[in-house]
């Protein structure tokens, strides 16, 4: 286990969670100087469900990843397996590999104790359900009673945050920008894929009743292959679920294993033991991602790609800003919450943007996701371009000129739904090299 470390007296930053936006941001402001605690209300290592995928491009960001990485189980994958709800499927291949696969439990626990080994204090069972902001503090107060308080506040503490919530930063996530993933993380003696060295994605995974309806079922399924695990796994839209999928989780779970044992893509059984259902935030982030002394990172604020459901990246992503954002407060006064959001706006907004667009116009339609797996199949070219941003070789930016330039259509399609304001309700893919399809 970590071993905790004392609080000190007067904590400048308060981070709520320990997951990779929080453990991110602690590390960054302990080697800035600040004097940060980190609370959460698990002990370390603790289990947390998760897909497990991250993009080869995190390990540019975030150099310091690879020592961390080198001490647990890893599992690189560059090759992509693409289904469509009618069945047209694509193999596509990397040059490099494009993501890597890690199981939580041992991640956190490895970004927990770097935040530690940084200068950051480490404090566990702290449930917090309360928190409230006055006389130039946020007060935070746990479940035993316990009372934290700071003049910041990092809120990284999932998409259920208790402090997003508190302080009416979200008060509900709509069932049309949230999926529940249905998900198992069970050992390879017991289940295990036929081909370790694939990430099978399923879009538009059926299972509801969808009749002949024209949208593509707000589904998808999922293989992910670990080094002594498989992550395997479904998931809805949360609407579509409630309103199209009668079955209850761990029956459409055990099912779907069935079906993939029947096609010969898995053999073994399906464990309820290691089955956690759990939310995933996939309408883009919250409008307020931050007020005065307080912001939200990771899942909390809603930094997940709608598109490919990643969001270990994005974590990190925002943790890091966050903690850039507090340390240029504490240095001069510069705001706080409105300096967090020009900084994640300017890194990741506009993917995060794109990634709505993008899955809002795929999932109106079935073939369009049909079309997309058979260019997948075709476009080389494209398919090319989205590797080298998963891998890191090229920045969000450029890939979006570039797959602009190859494909106008697109261009005009995307400004014509940002113009309309759609509706965030529609299916993400759960691994970032499933934009390989897109």
């Amino acid at each position: 286990m970590i071993a905790r470390s004392s609080p000190p007296g007067a904590a400048e930053v308060i981070v709520v969670g320990g997951g990779p936006a929080g453990a991110t941001a602690a590390r960054r402001l302990a080697i800035g100087g600040a004097r940060v605690v980190v609370l959460d209300k698990a002990a370390f290592p603790r289990n947390k469900p998760c897909g497990g995928g991250i993009s080869a491009r995190a390990l540019g960001r975030f150099p310091y990843l690879d020592d961390a990485l080198s001490r647990i189980s890893t599992h690189w994958l560059s090759r992509l397996h693409l289904e469509g709800p009618g069945g047209r499927s694509a193999l596509v291949t990397s040059g490099a590999p494009a993501a890597l696969m890690i199981r939580r439990v041992e991640l956190d626990a490895q970004l927990v104790r770097l935040a530690v080994d940084a200068g950051a204090s480490l404090v566990t069972g702290a449930d917090i359900v309360r928190a409230r902001e006055h006389s130039g503090a946020v007060e935070l107060t746990a479940r035993d009673g316990r009372v934290f308080s700071a003049p910041l506040v990092i809120a990284a503490d999932g998409v259920h945050s208790i402090v997003a919530r508190r302080l009416g930063l979200n008060r509900g996530w709509p069932a049309g920008a949230v999926a529940l993933d249905m998900m198992e993380e069970t050992p390879r003696t017991a289940l295990r894929d036929t081909d370790p060295s694939t990430l099978w994605v399923a879009y538009g995974y059926g299972g509801g009743e969808t009749g002949g309806a024209t949208p593509a079922p707000e589904g998808y399924a999922y293989i992910f292959p670990k080094r002594d695990h498989v992550n395997i796994g479904i998931g809805y839209v949360l609407d579509y679920y409630r309103r199209s999928v009668g079955d209850a989780p761990y029956d459409l779970q055990r099912r779907f294993v069935a079906d993939l044992r029947a096609r010969g893509v898995v053999s073994g059984e399906s464990s309820r033991a290691c089955f956690t259902p759990f939310l995933i935030p996939v309408g883009g982030p919250l409008p307020q991602t931050g007020r005065g002394r307080v912001v939200l990172a990771g899942d909390a604020g809603g930094f997940v790609n709608g598109f490919t459901a990643e969001g270990i990246y994005y974590a990190m992503v925002t943790g890091e800003l966050a903690a850039r954002a507090a340390l240029g407060h504490l240095a001069s006064g510069a705001p706080f919450a409105a300096g967090y959001r020009a900084l994640w706006r300017r890194e990741v907004g506009a993917e995060l943007r794109d990634s709505v667009l993008i899955q809002r116009y795929l999932f109106a339609d079935r073939a369009r996701i049909e079309a997309a797996i058979e260019g997948a199949r075709r476009e080389s070219a494209i398919t090319r371009l989205v590797l080298e941003f998963a891998v890191g070789r090229r920045t969000y930016r450029s890939l979006r000129r570039a797959m602009l330039a190859r494909s106008p259509a697109l261009a005009v399609r995307l400004l014509w739904a940002m113009l309309r304001g759609t509706p965030a309700a529609a299916s993400p893919a759960p691994a970032a090299m499933s934009t390989a399809g897109s």
